[in-house]
C-alpha cells in the first residue's frame, strides 16, 4: 500500500500518513505558466494499492489535479486506485429540478471512474443517492463519528438535535439518536443558490440548547438564519456542526455576527489560516485524519467499513 496527496489539502493527508505510520508517495506536481498541471510519481507504484488523497473544493484544479492524478497511475501500472475524497465537491447538482441545467454530481461520478479509479472513499456526501451515480466500489463515512465526542465534551443539558434544512433531516435524525437527543427541523424555502427565501421551525426548542446539524458551511446564510430563528422561538445556547467548512463570501462575518456560539468542523477542507484567526476560540476544528487512516488500512486488508460506525 501506498498513499499520496494532492495539494488541495496536504497537512490532512499527511496527519493520515501519520496514523497509519506511513510517508506519503514521492510525486512530482507542478503548474505551468499559463495555468496547466502536470503530474509525475518520482517513484515505482506499480502493482500498488495506492490511495490518493484529494479533495474536490474549488477552485475546478483541485478536480482536475484529481484526474491527473488517477490517470498517472493508470498509466504507471498501479494494481488499484483508490480516490480518497474528503470533500466531494460539485455534489449540490444531483438531480434536474428545472429545466437546462447540469447534474454536476453524476458528470463529476464519469469523470473519476473513466480517468481510472477502482474505488471511491469519502465523508458527509451532500446527497447520499450521487452513490448510485457510480459503477465502481463505494465507501461512504459518517462524520457523526468524529463530532459526537465533540459535542458530548460541551456538557449540554435536555438539548436538541435540529436540522437546518429538509436535505439534513437524516443525517440530523442520525445524531439525535447517538446522542439519545430530541430532534427539529427548519423548513427552508430558496429564492435560488445562497438566497434564502422564508423558514419554518417544525418542533420545540424554548428554553433548551440546540445543535444545529449539516454537511456543509459554504456562505453560513442558512445556518445562521436557521440560529435566528431558533432563537426567535426560545433556544438558549446554539451550536453548529458541519462537516465541510467551505466559509466561502461573508461566512466568518455572519458567524460572528449570528445567535451561534460555537462551530465545530472537520478538517476535509483546508481552511485558510486568516479565516481561523477571524473565527477566533468560536470555531472548533475536528481531526478527520483518524477516520480517514482507519478507513484505508481497512479498505487496504478487506476488512468491513461498516464495523466502524456501529
Amino acid at each position: 500500500m501506498k498513499i499520496v496527496s494532492g495539494r488541495a489539502n496536504q497537512k490532512l493527508a499527511e496527519s493520515i500518513s501519520k496514523h497509519l505510520k506511513m510517508p506519503l508517495a514521492d510525486v512530482e506536481l507542478t503548474t505551468f505558466k499559463d495555468g496547466e498541471i502536470k503530474v509525475k510519481y518520482r517513484e515505482n507504484i506499480r502493482g500498488v494499492d495506492l490511495f490518493i488523497i484529494q479533495p474536490t473544493n474549488p477552485p475546478a484544479d483541485n478536480l482536475l489535479e484529481l484526474l491527473l492524478l488517477i490517470d498517472a497511475a493508470k498509466r504507471a501500472s498501479a494494481r488499484r486506485i483508490n480516490a480518497v475524497i474528503p470533500y466531494f465537491g460539485y455534489a449540490r447538482q444531483d438531480r434536474k429540478d428545472e429545466p437546462r441545467v447540469a447534474i454536476s454530481s453524476k458528470l463529476v461520478a464519469d469523470l473519476i471512474s473513466v480517468a481510472g479509479a477502482d474505488r471511491i472513499l469519502t465523508m458527509d456526501l451532500h446527497n447520499a443517492s450521487i452513490q448510485g451515480f457510480f459503477d465502481i466500489p463505494f465507501d461512504h463515512l459518517y462524520g457523526s463519528v468524529i463530532f459526537v465526542d465533540a459535542i458530548k465534551k460541551l456538557k449540554l443539558k435536555d438539548f436538541v438535535v435540529v436540522a437546518p434544512d429538509i436535505g439534513s433531516t437524516r443525517r440530523a435524525r442520525a445524531y439525535a439518536r447517538r446522542l439519545h437527543a430530541d430532534f427539529a427541523l427548519v423548513d427552508k424555502r430558496r429564492r435560488g443558490p445562497n438566497e434564502v427565501e422564508g423558514m419554518t421551525l417544525i418542533g420545540d426548542v424554548k428554553g433548551r440548547d440546540v445543535i444545529l446539524v449539516d454537511d456543509m458551511i459554504d456562505t453560513a446564510g442558512t445556518i445562521c438564519g436557521a440560529a435566528s430563528l431558533l432563537k426567535e422561538a426560545g433556544a438558549n445556547k446554539i451550536v453548529a456542526v458541519g462537516t465541510h467548512p467551505l466559509f466561502s463570501g461573508q461566512a466568518i462575518e455572519r458567524l460572528n455576527s449570528s445567535d451561534i456560539s460555537k462551530v465545530i468542523v472537520s478538517n476535509t477542507i483546508a481552511i485558510q489560516d486568516h479565516k481561523i484567526k477571524q473565527c477566533g476560540s468560536c470555531l472548533e476544528v475536528v481531526s478527520a485524519a483518524p477516520l480517514f487512516a482507519d478507513a484505508i488500512n481497512r479498505i487496504n486488508k478487506e476488512e468491513s467499513i461498516s464495523s466502524l460506525f456501529n
